[in-house]
């Protein structure tokens, strides 16, 4: 074999190898959600909150232990006059340890448990919106490809009318006029088709990003565009979102977290009993001019308990033990004014979701009329007994119809993850 045909057919393996890679990768909604968990920008921000928080909710941010330092110094000095060099070395090991101070120390801990939990519960709400972020623009992007469907469905039937129009134009069976009238419908179909298209790769790049993925990425979207009509019952709805919302769940961990703050700063009204201990030790030398040199060393231990209480503060105390009620008080209204909020937006998206149902019904009816009313007026336009504008029409109409009806297919799926949202569904689901 010639060197040439042996870097033909490397050349070609190579271009077969990169054809296999150029190949779409299949891509369904549980696998997209599998990437995002993994991938979603936003959801690795909200984990690394979250190890922060873990990282600090520790006895020892809290104050429980003590704290131990060492030093070393060196002094160093010469009399000028009386010639004296003297030199002080010194080392000293302490240890600081607060005894007692209110039991803020384990108020802090448990504010630190807390904070670590709603870390992990805004981490859930981040995770629910990615979820639906995720879900909606994979199905959009089966909406779009649908759409795409459709004027490609009624570019051709323009195409084919333009072609139609030109064999009649040929034989003498059609005029100028026609011809033209059938080419401009042809190109501003066309037109819509392949505007259609970028939205397509635009809504696909949108995903990319939510998954964390290039924007070049294809993929096989294996999902059937359908929406689920299941029937909910609002009770029901109404209670799973008292128990499981997010949203609500971290203003709970908040208004406790203000209740510990008060804790907190009732803590400063107890006196604070501290313990301090160490050891120093000192080397000193000293050379007074001629005379002999002079050494000396100490070891001194040491330990000391210590009671302090302030007894007047100028009121700095009792205010900031005013200011933590009142914070109190005003997590507690947020948190009855986010539950009133979410049960207007529950039965707003409830009533929504029912109303879609019957919109869906309705537009695929009316599909299924505006398809059969194509075909008739497709025989009818060949046959002369309509003309072209009215041909046109009713082509208008079924593009009308299928878009509506695609529509109403998204529609219905976005009232339905904004229910499993509200309702802390997709966190009950991945649990």
């Amino acid at each position: 074999m010639s060197i040439l045909n042996k870097y033909i057919i490397a050349l070609l393996i190579l271009l077969f190898s990169i054809g296999l890679r150029a190949q779409d990768e299949d891509l369904s909604l549980s696998g997209a959600l599998e990437k995002s968990l993994e991938s979603n920008y936003g959801i690795i921000i909200s984990k690394s909150d979250v190890k922060i928080a873990k990282i600090n909710n520790n006895w020892g941010t809290a104050g429980r232990y003590p704290t131990i330092g060492f030093t070393a110094t060196s002094a160093n000095n010469y009399e000028l006059i009386d010639t004296i060099t003297t030199n002080r070395v010194a080392f000293g090991l302490n240890v600081n340890w607060t005894l007692f101070n209110g039991f803020r120390v384990k108020i802090t801990k448990d504010k630190l448990e807390k904070l670590e939990n709603l870390s992990k519960g805004r981490s859930g709400v981040v995770v629910e919106n990615t979820i639906q972020d995720i879900v909606l623009a994979y199905y959009n992007i089966l909406l779009q490809q649908k759409r795409l469907e459709v004027l490609n469905t009624l570019m051709k039937l323009s195409e084919d009318r333009y072609k139609y129009q030109q064999t009649k134009y040929e034989i003498g069976g059609s005029v100028t006029y026609d011809v033209l009238l059938a080419k401009n419908i042809y190109l501003d179909d066309k037109a819509s088709f392949l505007n259609q298209e970028v939205i397509v790769k635009n809504v696909i790049r949108n995903l990319n990003f939510l998954l964390g993925e290039q924007p070049t990425v294809n993929w096989n979207f294996t999902e059937e565009f359908n929406s689920d009509t299941s029937e909910y019952i609002l009770g029901d709805l109404m209670e799973k979102m008292m128990a499981n919302n997010q949203t609500l769940q971290n203003q709970y961990a908040n208004l406790l977290l203000q209740q510990d703050e008060i804790n907190l700063q009732r803590s400063a009204l107890y006196p604070r009993v501290s313990l301090s201990a160490g050891v120093d030790n000192s080397y000193s030398w000293r050379k007074p001019g001629s005379q002999p040199e002079q050494y000396t060393e100490l070891l001194s231990p040491y330990g000391n308990v210590t009671l302090s209480y302030d007894i007047y503060s100028a009121g700095n105390r009792k205010r900031a033990i005013d200011i933590a009620k009142i914070n109190e008080q005003i997590s507690q209204v947020e948190t009855e004014e986010m539950k009133h909020s979410l049960t207007n937006q529950l039965y707003n998206e409830f009533e929504t979701y029912n109303l879609r149902k019957v919109l869906l019904n309705v537009s695929s009816e009316s599909l299924e009329a505006a398809e059969l009313n194509l075909q008739i007026a497709e025989e009818k336009f060949k046959s002369g007994v309509i003309n072209s504008f009215n041909y046109r029409d009713i082509q208008l109409n079924y593009l009308n119809s299928a878009i509506n009806q695609l529509q109403s297919i998204y529609n219905l799926i976005y009232s339905n993850t904004t229910l499993t949202r509200l309702t802390g569904g997709f966190l009950e689901e991945g649990e």
